[in-house]
């Protein structure tokens, strides 16, 4: 099965999963006991804090480890919010936020917080002047995803959090799916909380991260706590943060030659398609501020989830959008947000790729694409030709 559904998931790496079970022999016992062992655990921990710390541009002592990316998103959230004063009761956030945001974001409207989801502009692009506008005495956070998982469209955090720096407000991005792949520099950013995660760059499953800005002296949501700095309970996962933390140095490490080298890829790929423009509609070509690993397509005339399973018939992994959004029947709410239509929506393909990935396995991907298009074609020159 040739795999491109790497923002989905990414498989652990032999040396990341190596790093796991070597930890989980030498470094299981809990991080907090005062024995030798303890002792031990808690130094691979410190080490591999310090080490996400660098990776994002942040201090150590911010670094929450968290069981990954929704956990990180929601506990983000909880925590800003209560930092903020009473009165405060509202938020701000781009309608192109995950699910785990999204979600927990309107469930908070039921709670008597009111929320403005902005949308973006057609190629999913948030701009300051949209924030500004929304500001208001009450706004307590604004939370911005800096690269969305579905069009791959990267916001510009850097004047988002030069424009916010001087307003009293908290600022939050889930940073999830560029990590690794992109630059972070969360505190250069001013930025109050990122969330990453460790199965997005070839690390275990049910491991994130959460940065909170050590200078603002946040109080965590549950007081008395005494792992991950009072802000969440439960014996530290040391083994699979250990396994994070390898993997996403080595993801960082090899960053710009990936970007470049996707980048090819993906311009090799749509090149293969030209002679199906009229068929294909690609999401964002040739706009700047994108992930090359997420391609986004609208097969025109065939729903998104045949697509799914001709590729997987044909040994091919890919995905209608989001995994925390498969299985729905509704349209996805970041496409329509940048202005598709409910059946363009469903017409949507994504294609992301990662490590693994060579200009083959792209290429059997473009002739599955034309072979459906062609089939397609065929069966309504039939048709027609039937009626007649």
């Amino acid at each position: 099965m040739i795999y491109l559904d790497y923002a989905a998931t990414t498989p652990i790496s032999d040396e990341a999963l190596h790093v796991f079970a070597e930890a989980s022999k030498k470094a299981f016992a809990n991080s907090n006991s005062l024995h030798d062992e303890g002792d031990a655990a808690k130094s691979l921990l410190d080490a591999c804090r310090g080490q996400i710390a660098n990776l994002i541009g942040g201090n150590a002592s911010g670094v929450c480890f968290t069981s990954g990316g929704s956990e990180s998103n929601v506990l983000a959230i909880e925590t800003l919010l209560k930092n903020s004063p009473k009165h405060k009761n509202h938020i701000i956030a781009s309608a192109l936020e995950h699910s785990s945001s999204y979600n927990y974001l309107l469930s908070l409207e039921q709670k008597g917080y009111e929320v403005t989801f902005l949308l973006p502009g057609k190629h999913g692009k948030l701009h300051v002047e949209a924030i500004r506008d929304a500001l208001r005495e009450q706004t307590a956070l604004v939370s911005i995803q800096h690269a969305n998982s579905e069009i791959g469209c990267i916001q510009n955090l850097d004047n988002i959090g030069y424009f916010l720096q001087d307003k009293p407000v908290y600022f939050h991005s889930d940073c999830v799916q560029s990590f690794g792949k992109i630059p972070i520099k969360a505190d250069a950013w001013k930025v109050d909380a990122i969330s990453v995660s460790s199965h997005k760059v070839y690390g275990p499953k049910g491991v994130g991260g959460l940065y909170l800005n050590p200078r603002k002296h946040l109080n965590p949501v549950i007081p008395g706590g005494t792992h991950e700095n009072g802000f969440r309970a439960g014996t530290v996962n040391v083994p699979g943060i250990a396994a994070f933390a390898y993997a996403a140095a080595a993801a960082c490490s090899v960053m710009q030659t990936e970007f470049t080298r996707l980048e090819s890829l993906k311009n090799r790929f749509l090149a293969k398609l030209s002679d199906y423009r009229e068929h294909v509609h690609i999401i964002n070509k040739n706009v700047d501020d994108q992930l090359p690993s997420i391609i986004g397509l609208v097969i025109r005339g065939i729903e998104g989830q045949y697509m799914l399973l001709e590729g997987n018939r044909r040994g091919v992994a890919i995905s209608t959008g989001t995994a925390c959004q498969i299985g729905m029947q509704t349209p996805s709410k970041a496409l329509m947000a940048i202005g598709m239509t409910s059946d363009e929506a469903l017409q949507y393909i994504r294609i992301s790729t990662g490590k693994h990935t060579n200009a083959e396995d792209l290429d059997k991907m473009a002739d599955i694409i034309e072979k459906a298009i062609s089939e397609r074609h065929m069966e309504r020159r039939e048709r027609l030709h039937e009626r007649r």
